[in-house]
């Protein structure tokens, strides 16, 4: 979860390594700090809080050196303050280390280096490794790292600075990304790819249980047995105007208006006339016509989109498919077996719980693809296949360009193997597909109607915010950051049948950034329960578009109204229905034939919608709080 950035070579390293810090703090945001290795040793700075504290401090304190490490921090073990901010020191301050991950027999180890006359300044998990780099080290750096990490039990990504070898950094890895960027008379070492985009392209990623040692001239890879290893150099595609903000004012509008061109590049890149295309796929089509079902394991967004996948290869290509989050999977026993194709969903492709379900799925024998975005992640070199969603970096913690990016991979596949298993013909696959290319010029549109900063997006533009500040002052105090809030005074969103998953979606993103209560249901459970907290407090949320399903929704929206909640639609534009209930406010979608497209469209006003509100609170919406990027411990 945390940030982890190193540079050596012949430029000052303070500035790059902040640089890279501030594209990597989506990954972690309690706390920052930056070693450097220069002609007095090895100089620390740390700051609780954001990293603008820290540039603040070392534009006061500049600090001199050409190799360095630095580190953006989400608390695992210990609270958010100075001491437990990362670079570690070791007793001498000698060593300096940055770590990514928890290491779960740190306790055992700690008593045992303090019984050996080790003084701790920390709580975290993390100052243990650097003590037993010291207590290995005897003039070797690479050999005393190899020696600490096989001590460890857990996930880890380390790097390390010794100040008795000024022109080298050793870093390792376990179970935590960690990539190795290649420059010219310069390397680096990173969490992940958006942190070296402005000074290469070229990365290796690294592998578990893999040791780098670098200097500014060579790059030397081992296992933790010593055994060279030859990597290989990938050429990242990605831009680095991909990791700005565009002039948008923040990351998180700028990857909503990116949605179209995205999935227009899928479509372009995945697909001739009838045929798609899934070069990097590996399973081949004889194991794939055998699948008796499919088990679609995700967390979070990615889970939401997997439930959509579930409608869509039950609808198209007719196989059983089940959803689980990858928290629970591997811990119920799953029944799953050679006749089971299991897809993960993953934005950083190292999700832990999710790799976690990967390999327990391969234990069992059962054919695993994964879905992810991120190249070489470890994901998609373990998996038996993989597609990658080339959606580029997404920097906001709060995830919307990934999203639609997984639906459009799930909806080819379905097709893919509705095509592949003969349930669905040739003539109805271009049917299929000449509807779905449609949809990015209808999510433009919706942009273009409701996605500027001045927009209000509800309605009649300037309505919206102003009512919902009318509604909700009694509840919130002025300042967002003191409100208090009342007890029922929250967001319900609805969905039946493909946008139930939508409605799950929708309450996860206003809840991600705006902290505002909220929940996703199916329609046709509303009587079983969320009924009972609908007053004139609540908002309600009701994805509405065209559908087979669109009467029993009118009659969810008249059930919310003859109790007073306020009823925010999402329908299909011209939809007088709508208008004859009584909604509030109406968003609306365009029309599109196929029903098992609305989400993509349906996407765009619920980003929306948390984007504005969480804006006229004044939250930090790129980086809300306690939550980070890339989910790497479990």
């Amino acid at each position: 979860m945390c940030g982890i950035i190193g540079y050596v070579g012949k430029r000052e390293a303070a500035e790059i390594i902040l640089e890279g810090l501030s594209r990597l703090e989506y990954r972690g945001y309690d706390s920052a700090g930056i070693a450097m290795l220069n002609d007095s040793g090895i100089e620390v700075v740390k700051k609780p809080g954001k990293l603008t504290i820290l540039k603040k401090e070392l534009a006061n304190k500049p600090l001199a050196g050409k190799v360095g490490l630095g580190h953006s921090r989400w608390a695992t073990h210990g609270v958010p303050n100075e001491a437990n901010a990362h670079p570690h020191w070791d007793c001498k301050k000698e060593i300096a280390l940055v770590h990514n991950g928890i290491i779960e027999n740190y306790q055992g180890l700690k008593e045992k280096l303090m019984k050996e006359g080790h003084e701790f300044r920390s709580h975290t998990d993390t100052e243990v490794i650097a003590h037993l780099v010291e207590k290995y080290y005897d003039g070797d750096l690479e050999e005393a790292v190899r020696k600490a990490v096989k001590c460890l039990k857990g996930a880890y990504a380390i790097a390390v600075l010794h100040k008795n070898e000024p022109n080298r950094i050793v870093a390792a890895r376990c179970e935590s990304p960690l990539i190795v960027g290649l420059g010219k008379s310069e390397n680096f070492v990173a969490s992940d790819v958006p942190a070296i985009l402005k000074y290469t392209n070229k990365a290796i990623f690294l592998h578990n249980h893999e040791i780098v040692s670098m200097t500014s001239r060579d790059v030397k890879i081992t296992d933790y047995n010593k055994r060279p290893v030859k990597k290989e150099i990938t050429e990242v595609k990605w831009d680095i105007t991909q990791a700005e903000k565009g002039g948008f004012k923040h990351f998180m509008l700028k990857e909503i208006h990116e949605q179209p061109k995205i999935v227009s590049d899928i479509l372009k890149t995945r697909t001739r006339g009838s045929k798609i295309f899934f070069e990097e796929l590996k399973i081949g089509e004889k194991r794939l016509k055998k699948i008796k079902k499919i088990a679609i394991v995700a967390c979070g967004t990615a889970y939401h989109a997997g439930l959509n996948g579930k409608y869509m290869l039950e609808w198209l290509a007719h196989v059983p498919a089940l959803v689980d989050t990858s928290s629970e999977f591997r811990y119920r026993n799953p029944i799953i077996d050679k006749d089971t194709l299991v897809v993960v969903i993953s934005q950083s492709g190292e999700t832990a719980d999710t790799l976690a379900a990967l390999r327990e799925s391969r234990r069992k024998g059962a054919a695993v693809l994964g879905i992810v975005n991120v190249l070489g992640s470890s994901i998609a070199r373990e998996a038996d296949g993989v597609i990658y969603t080339h959606a580029g970096p997404e920097i906001s913690v709060a995830s919307t360009k990934a999203y639609t990016a997984q639906l459009a991979i799930l909806y080819l596949f379905s097709l893919y193997l509705a095509k592949l298993r003969g349930e669905r013909s040739p003539k109805e696959i271009s049917k299929y597909l000449r509807e779905f290319k449609k949809v990015p010029h209808l999510m433009e549109n919706i942009l273009k109607r409701y996605g500027s900063e001045e927009s209000d997006m509800i309605g009649k533009a300037e309505e919206f915010n102003i009512e919902y500040h009318k509604h909700l002052k009694e509840y919130y105090q002025k300042d967002p950051q003191e409100r208090k809030r009342a007890p029922n005074c929250f967001f319900l969103f609805l969905g039946r049948n493909v946008n139930y998953p939508s409605a799950l979606e929708g309450a996860l993103k206003l809840k991600e950034i705006s902290y505002i209560s909220a929940e996703g249901y199916p329609a046709g459970e509303m009587k079983h329960g969320p009924i009972a907290l609908i007053d004139e407090n609540p908002w309600v949320v009701c994805i509405t578009p065209e559908s087979k399903l669109h009467e029993k929704m009118i009659s969810n929206i008249m059930e919310i109204k003859a109790r007073k909640g306020i009823v925010v639609a999402i329908a299909t534009e011209n939809d007088e229905e709508i208008r004859k209930v009584g909604a509030e406010y109406i968003v609306e979608i365009p029309h599109i034939k196929e029903e098992t497209l609305t989400p993509f469209l349906v996407a765009l006003p619920l980003q929306l919608l948390a984007y504005f509100v969480a804006r006229e609170f004044k939250e930090d919406i790129d980086q809300p709080r306690n939550l980070a990027k890339s989910v790497t411990v479990e």
